[in-house]
């Protein structure tokens, strides 16, 4: 009999195959596979066109529905962050998967009143984050003190996994069947999430006979609002999604119209997303062993040298080097922000904190979008210099991360790292 299996219950800890906080990874991660996250940014652009041509609407019309989601999505994720530090994930995370599906299969439906194509973004907007890594990352950090940066790693890479297969699906239904059966397709794709979330995604039981202050404490609301750590966070994250979004968006319609075939335009699409997997992990591995904010300088700067990459793409292989630097970069950044915010503020109040970096999020994907949008229509093109202005906002970005100081020590606790099933209270 091995070591495994003569290993006690109640000795299991981090390092353990058999630790239930990997199982909840494992859960979190196929959820975030399929979430806002993974499905809306990776294959809007591929409707683009499609709808152009079916409407007649511009492409800054468009456009606008990212930034409708975008913006939705910050107004709503600091609440939904406040229910996530209140109430158990399943019971916020499964209706919002439920809604999610159903909005997305509504828009097979879509007339040419540009309006319920606006408000079904504004449902997708109000209940994405509830559906992605925001509501997953809570659960998986109550599991999680010594390998919390490779936890945290392995989730977010579901939704790495979601953006290569889902723009290539997406895509071959558009081809063989066309727009409306690929947007039901997306419906039913979101509903892949349920089964294990509802199986497995809970918070850590704390002991009845104590309150594990290491999952208790944390500074205030007010007190990190108040704190510069906290915007200089805000700022870097609005900046990159500025760049990032704004040009994932329109990606496939701007390769397209240099001559690189759609099925190319999804490749790349999809190539961003694999190398996001490869860029998570190894930021997560990392963010265990290094600096977090050094980290973060580094893989933005390949993000925008990725994106300055594109600035005059006319082959496939340019296209997919630059998607693939982009995304190596991108990868960082889901990775980094919730390590962040619980090494400089606790976990008290995590989630809350979470969302609202998360609306410093929205407002930079909300206008990048828009803008470039805008200036395609009055352009007749995209421009390479509003290209390599995308790429700037990464690197700004990446140099703001060198004002952050050093994060408090964490004391390594063991009894975190430890199950104790005989003295387990309910779902915390």
């Amino acid at each position: 009999m091995n070591q495994m299996e003569n290993e006690p219950k109640n000795q299991l800890t981090e390092s353990s195959i058999r630790y239930p906080g990997w199982g909840v990874c494992v859960a979190a991660f196929i959820g975030v596979m399929v979430s806002f996250a993974a499905i809306m940014p990776y294959t809007f652009s591929l409707f683009i066109e499609p709808l152009a041509k079916a409407f007649g609407w511009h492409r800054e019309a468009i456009s606008s529905a990212f930034g409708i989601a975008a913006i939705t999505v910050a107004v709503f994720s600091p609440g939904i962050g406040t229910l996530l530090d209140r109430f158990p994930p399943r019971r916020i995370i499964l209706p919002s998967i439920l809604v999610f599906a159903a909005a997305y299969a509504s828009l097979s439906l879509l007339t040419p009143n540009i309006s319920r194509f606006y408000l079904t973004y504004f449902v997708l907007g109000v209940v994405g984050n509830g559906t992605a890594q925001l509501a997953y990352t809570r659960a998986v950090l109550t599991w999680f003190q010594k390998h919390r940066g490779l936890a945290l790693a392995l989730v977010l890479t579901g939704s790495g996994t979601g953006s290569i297969l889902i723009p290539l699906v997406t895509q071959a239904v558009i081809n063989q069947y066309g727009w409306r059966s690929a947007y039901l397709a997306l419906g039913c794709i979101a509903l892949l999430g349920i089964p294990l979330t509802a199986l497995l995604i809970r918070n850590r039981p704390l002991p009845v006979a104590q309150v594990d202050h290491h999952f208790q404490s944390g500074v205030s609301i007010g007190s990190a609002l108040r704190s510069s750590i906290f915007w200089i966070f805000a700022v870097m994250i609005m900046l990159e999604a500025f760049g990032s979004n704004g040009l994932i968006s329109h990606l496939a319609a701007l390769l397209t119209e240099r001559g690189i075939s759609a099925q190319s335009a999804a490749l790349a699409l999809s190539v961003m997303g694999a190398s996001g997997i490869l860029g998570r992990l190894t930021t997560g591995l990392l963010l265990d062993r290094f600096f977090a904010p050094y980290i973060a300088a580094l893989m933005l700067a390949i993000s925008g040298l990725g994106i300055l990459m594109l600035t005059n793409a006319a082959t496939a292989l340019v296209a997919l080097t630059g998607t693939a630097l982009m995304g190596y970069g991108l990868g960082s950044e889901a990775d980094v922000v919730p390590y962040l915010i619980a090494r400089y503020f606790g976990r008290k109040h995590f989630a809350a904190l979470y969302g609202l970096t998360w609306t410093a999020y929205a407002v930079g994907g909300a206008t990048g979008p828009i803008v470039v949008g805008h200036f395609y229509d009055r352009a007749g093109m995209y421009q390479s210099r509003m290209v390599a202005a995308l790429a700037l906002t990464c690197i700004v970005g990446a140099m703001l991360s060198f004002l952050l100081p050093r994060y408090p020590a964490e004391p390594y606790n063991a009894a975190v790292d430890a199950v104790l099933p005989k003295e387990l209270a309910i779902e915390s």
